[in-house]
């Protein structure tokens, strides 16, 4: 089977899984709110609402990868991007985002109380997917699974409370930045890679291997969107690029900046809220080498994610489709 055949499959799958999670609500008011966040339904619907699923084909692909039978990994793949849909609707409410793939966001469209209801419901739901795993593994391995979930639902949590306070903090240094990114961003990659291979059974070195694969790999995608959120093209990311240089976010690119040079620190500073001082801060930043220094930073990690892929993928046909998958996360577009 070719890759492209492969992970078509494997999509079609998770979308089946994820569906049959959310449609068996009874609640046709509540479902309606997670059903449009997920893009399935509402203005604007359809594939490129739905987001790339990501984090389930890393699951699905390790599981694979490792000797494993993917489709048993369904239900951890799509307990993670029902975590990760969860943080994305929180996000959306303390980040006072109006826009989620170019649609209105949940609060925007039903309120910041039934979105907060919304995110916690798909929180909910997840714990009951990953919970199907005993269909097809021993418990004690869906305990670790689920245990591997809860762990990285507490470094999400807390990597969102570094990136909200870090907003009113005067001294924050590019060390900071990592810190949060590796439990806002990269936590959930590094347990979807993990997960793959704790389905599939593998030993504790191999587990560790991914685990690592999955950091690293996690890092270089919030280095990227963090260089797309200022040089991107707002009508492929659905994201405005004004937004990440006024909304007072301190992203990879603006932490360089302000360590490098106070005339920018300080016309950031005045252009918080301002739209208008968007582009002459956006080019004072590649004149500072915040550009080239951002795109250094994603190669080195994605080149350090490619090598904990080494000697652990036992099959060779996904070890092929891994690298392309990676390579291709560090040179996308939106």
């Amino acid at each position: 089977m070719n890759s492209d055949r492969l992970t078509d499959e494997m999509l079609s799958a998770i979308e089946k899984e994820l569906r049959t999670q959310v449609y068996r609500l009874p609640a046709a008011e509540m479902r309606e709110m997670l059903t449009y966040h997920m893009g399935w339904t509402g203005e604007g619907s359809g594939t490129a609402a739905q987001g790339k699923r990501i984090r389930t084909l890393l699951t699905l692909l390790t599981c694979a990868g490792t000797g494993g039978t993917w489709q048993h990994a369904l239900p951890a793949a799509a307990a993670i991007e029902l975590v990760h849909n969860f943080s994305l609707i929180h996000d959306d409410i303390e980040d006072k985002s109006d826009l989620r793939r170019g649609r209105k966001t949940v609060w925007k469209k039903w309120g910041i109380a039934q979105a907060v209801n919304a995110g916690d419901l798909m929180f909910t739901l997840s714990r009951v997917s990953i919970l199907n795993l005993s269909r097809y593994i021993p418990e004690e391995r869906v305990l670790k699974a689920a245990s591997c979930l809860d762990h990285t639902c507490e470094s999400l949590t807390f990597g969102q409370f570094l990136d909200l306070d870090y907003e009113t903090r005067n001294q924050i240094s590019v060390d900071d930045y990592w810190k949060m990114i590796s439990g806002k961003t990269a936590a959930l990659t590094s347990c979807c890679a993990k997960m793959g291979g704790l389905v599939s059974g593998a030993e504790q070195g191999t587990l560790g291997k991914l685990a690592g694969y999955g950091q690293n790999l996690g890092l270089a995608f919030q280095v990227v969107d963090d260089w797309l959120g200022i040089w991107g093209d707002a009508a492929l990311t659905g994201k405005s690029t004004e937004s990440d240089l006024v909304s007072g976010k301190k992203t990879l690119p603006v932490l360089y900046g302000l360590e490098k040079s106070n005339e920018f620190s300080d016309k950031w500073k005045q252009g918080i809220g301002n739209p208008e001082s968007s582009h002459k801060l956006a080019a004072m930043l590649e004149e500072l080498g915040a550009h080239d220094y951002v795109v250094q930073q994603a190669e080195g990690l994605t080149s350090k994610a490619l090598n904990f892929l080494e000697n652990t993928i036992s099959n060779i046909n996904i070890l092929a489709i891994l690298r392309e998958f990676t390579i291709d996360l560090l040179s996308r577009k939106k």
